[in-house]
């Protein structure tokens, strides 16, 4: 049997106990009351509320590596992104990896594969595959429902798949940005029961009132934070802390849920609420077997030095210490096979050629810091009967190319990426992952796109014949070197797009997510310009 001293913190019971706790396999069999304890702190260990594990490049088990030291010991994953390459074999690739790491894993049926019926993905996830996902021990929740226009116009197959979550018991997850009135009344009468797209107080307050929780994002391209935290004043039972996206060098640099909780009391709220936002509260409604310091828990908790700076001095999980001061106790893994989809050929300059069809311009217009996007009408630069992207005014061609099956790539032009010269690449690019491209000339988008096909998968920036790749060979997600061997390149290529012009906080982020529909206002998917408050593909000119 061991023990451990401290300050321990009941966040069921919301006090603190000077004492001793006892534990005995894996479990806490007991509390002893004590005066005469060491100076420090012993809380519930943190939990990411919704995380997309895909986004930080990092297998499971190599992420776990750097969010154990920051005192994470679960996180609720929606496996959406490699679901949306190779289907269940994805999913069950991320299972089978996060498995060889410490960290508790809770995995979701990806409930929108592909995100819309707009866009092409390497695989189709009907209502029978989700209801089957389901009906495993190993899946705990039905995954973000980014089709809302689907729940709320009773399409058959996006409300089989909410029926086969309420049949297994399961809490359903949602996604729906701006949705209000009567929408929003019939997406949570459909029994979802979170967000995490909310953008103001207002948006959070009337979800909340219809009964969802709202899980407060802070990512690496989407920071709702600042803006939402002012709900803890009156809605901590309702509120939840998640990452959502995080790539690798934010993550190592900036740590992870713990900075959320530092940042929430640093504004004057009171820690036990904090702690109860980022333990108890995901642990009760997800219905996670992950410790509360209670006796009969799993013994998963955190030494801290104060409830200040929440300095994370020792992680247990199970009653096992897997980190201390900022290094994890267990070997790496190395996995023994990966998992891919990529069937793209090279394109030619010619292909991206645009013809002028009308006098003004539909311009995607980004906002560093949101997934939102703006449209506006400009007047096109075009040169020998081709609109072509004009640096003067920051508006560059866009491209959406499918990896999966041969077809035609999709054009269309963004406002505020800020190239001056080059091209950047990736296959992340949410949530079908084709590949997306934005450069400043026809020349260099087809270049990036070609050393994204020869690599079958990565992020890219090129100017002329100077190329720096990351390559990410599972999935076009992931690659399976270690965090911080990751984290350099990446910041690396992140150096190169802002010498090459971008001011952008996350620019390979913010050009990942131009492709996804289901955020509005105006994205372009492997298919087309889209308009996300009509619903419907649109006109590139007028």
């Amino acid at each position: 049997m061991n023990t451990i001293a401290g300050h321990i913190v009941d966040v069921v019971a919301r006090q603190i106990r000077k004492g001793t706790l006892y534990i005995d396999g894996g479990k806490i069999v007991n509390f002893e009351a004590s005066d005469a304890v060491p100076d420090q702190y012993i809380i519930p260990g943190f939990v990411d509320a919704h995380i997309h594990i895909e986004s930080s490049m990092m297998l499971p088990s190599e992420f776990a590596r750097y969010s154990l030291p920051c005192g994470t010991v679960a996180c609720v994953c929606d496996p959406h992104e490699i679901a949306n390459v190779c289907g269940i074999p994805g999913v069950n690739y991320m299972i089978e990896n996060g498995k060889k790491s410490a960290l508790k894993y809770y995995f979701g049926a990806p409930s929108c594969v592909p995100a819309t019926p707009f866009d092409s993905s390497g695989a189709i996830l009907d209502a029978e595959a989700v209801s089957k996902l389901l009906e495993r021990d190993d899946i705990y929740f039905l995954a973000e429902m980014m089709n809302y226009p689907g729940v709320i116009e009773q399409d058959e197959q996006v409300h089989l798949k909410l029926r086969a979550a309420h049949k297994h018991l399961k809490p359903i997850d949602g996604h729906a940005p701006e949705l209000t009135g009567e929408g929003l009344i019939a997406y949570a009468s459909a029994g979802i029961t979170t967000d995490h797209e909310c953008m103001s107080i207002t948006e959070a307050e009337a979800k909340i009132a219809f009964g969802m929780k709202v899980l407060i994002r802070e990512g690496s391209a989407a920071k709702n934070f600042d803006d939402l935290l002012p709900l803890l004043e009156k809605y901590s039972d309702e509120i939840m802390f998640c990452s959502d996206d995080k790539h690798p060098d934010d993550l190592i640099k900036n740590g992870h849920i713990n900075t959320l909780a530092r940042r929430a009391v640093a504004a004057g709220y009171d820690a036990l609420e904090v702690l109860r936002i980022c333990s108890l509260n995901p642990v009760r409604h997800y219905k996670l077997d992950v410790g509360l310091l209670q006796q009969g828990d799993d013994a998963d908790f955190l030494v801290v030095n104060n409830l200040t700076d929440f300095d994370v001095q020792q992680t247990y999980i199970r009653g096992l210490k897997v980190a201390e001061n900022n290094a994890v106790l267990f070997p790496r893994y190395i996995p023994n096979k990966l998992i891919n989809n990529f069937k793209a050929t090279p394109l030619q300059p010619e292909q991206l050629r645009v013809q002028p069809s009308g006098d003004q311009l539909k311009v995607i217009v980004v906002d560093d810091g949101q997934l939102f996007t703006h449209s506006e009408l400009v007047v096109p630069k075009i040169d020998n009967d081709n609109v072509i992207s004009d640096t003067t005014n920051d508006i560059l061609k866009l491209v959406v190319y499918n990896r999966y099956q041969d077809m035609k790539p999709a054009i269309g032009f963004i406002k505020n990426i800020g190239l001056k010269e080059g091209a950047l690449a990736s296959t992340v690019s949410h949530d079908s992952h084709n590949i997306v491209a934005v450069g400043t000339s026809d020349e260099e988008i087809v270049s990036a796109i070609n050393h994204i096909i020869a690599s079958t998968g990565g992020i890219l920036a090129c100017n002329k014949d100077n190329v720096l790749l990351l390559p990410l060979p599972v999935g076009g997600l992931m690659s399976a070197e270690e965090g911080d061997v990751i984290a350099q390149k990446y910041e690396e290529l992140d150096a190169a797009v802002k010498q090459m012009g971008s001011q952008l906080k996350a620019p390979f982020m913010t050009v990942a997510f131009m492709s996804l529909l289901v955020i509005p206002k105006l994205k372009l998917s492997d298919q087309g310009l889209f308009d996300g408050r009509t619903y419907a593909f649109t006109d590139l000119m007028i």
